[in-house]
């Protein structure tokens, strides 16, 4: 298990008591055998997919204990504890973590000046000593919160409509994805037949070297799921258009031996249900469209060079 970054805190700095200069993705390595990471948590990307869920944790502990002066970076990749840092793991601590540092000044100083709003007056202790995760997955998390909100709200929305928007949804995303040509194509190819299916066959790929059979179910009921023998129906209907590559889209859900179902020839079919649905619709901004954007940046450290 990765622990959060208050716990890396102590550990890292008995790591580098010794006084000499030590090169963080050394610091790094060896708080993760301290704490017996295995090689997939330290693969464990933030929602963001840029850093590593582990290396981002050492990094604010030691953003928190550089602010406290209790390490420091004689230079570039490289930290080293201070005076008041060795000071610190004399008094033989079992943790430190944000309540201990804040009996620093110049720690409160850093989370009073981050934390500051020209319209509030915000007591920066209390919001310190509730902040279990780092910046960045707290980003994250609302990030996923968000999503699966509008994802359920998309849903509801498609539901609410006529096979009619569903095809044009099911037309759009597949293009949207490199299926099926141009928009006209895809929508000539795919059509409504009967109340609620929706079938045609669609180019692979813009110059056509293959050919996938799509077939979308559209079911106001979300609780009806799409079983096996629907499933093993559709490969059929794929041998019978001499196709080897199908696509099931639904509104609702399939069965567990729906999706556990695996045709024993040649034949690769894709099952879409409601949610991936809504979540590939969110990807390729289908019913839906930017609100606000933010960027997330941080230190670009190689412009900090001296020619």
């Amino acid at each position: 298990m990765i622990p959060d970054y208050q716990s890396l805190m102590l550990p890292l700095l008995k790591y580098i008591k010794s006084g000499e200069t030590y090169q963080i993705q050394d610091v790094i390595e060896d708080l993760a055998n301290y704490f017996h990471i295995t090689e997939d948590e330290k693969r464990e990307l933030l929602e963001s997919g840029r850093q590593t869920i582990f290396s981002n944790r050492v990094g604010w502990a030691r953003t928190y204990l550089k602010q406290a002066g209790l390490i420091r970076y004689p230079f570039r990749t490289h930290i080293a504890i201070t005076e008041a840092g060795k000071q610190v793991l004399s008094e033989h601590l079992d943790k430190i973590d944000n309540k201990y540092l804040l009996r620093f000044p110049s720690f409160v100083d850093f989370i009073r000046r981050s934390k500051s709003n020209d319209k509030l007056d915000i007591d920066a202790s209390k919001i310190i000593l509730h902040q279990e995760q780092t910046p960045e997955e707290n980003l994250g998390n609302l990030y996923i919160q968000h999503r699966k909100y509008l994802a359920l709200e998309l849903l509801n929305k498609v539901i609410e409509f006529s096979p009619v928007l569903f095809q044009k949804i099911v037309v759009e995303l597949l293009v949207k994805m490199g299926y099926g040509g141009s928009v006209k194509d895809a929508g000539e190819a795919i059509r409504v037949r009967g109340d609620c299916e929706i079938d045609g066959t669609i180019k692979e790929d813009k110059l056509g070297l293959d050919t996938i059979y799509v077939q979308a179910k559209f079911c106001k009921n979300i609780n009806v799921l799409v079983g096996k023998p629907e499933i093993q129906k559709f490969i059929g209907i794929l041998a019978g258009q001499g196709v080897k590559k199908g696509i099931f889209i639904t509104t609702s859900s399939f069965t567990s031996d729906a999706f556990s179902y695996s045709p024993r020839n040649e034949t690769k079919i894709v099952l879409i249900d409601g949610d991936r649905l809504s979540q590939l619709m969110i990807d390729y901004n289908i019913g839906c469209t930017y609100q606000q954007i933010y960027e997330l940046k941080k230190i670009d450290n190689s412009y900090f060079i001296e020619e």
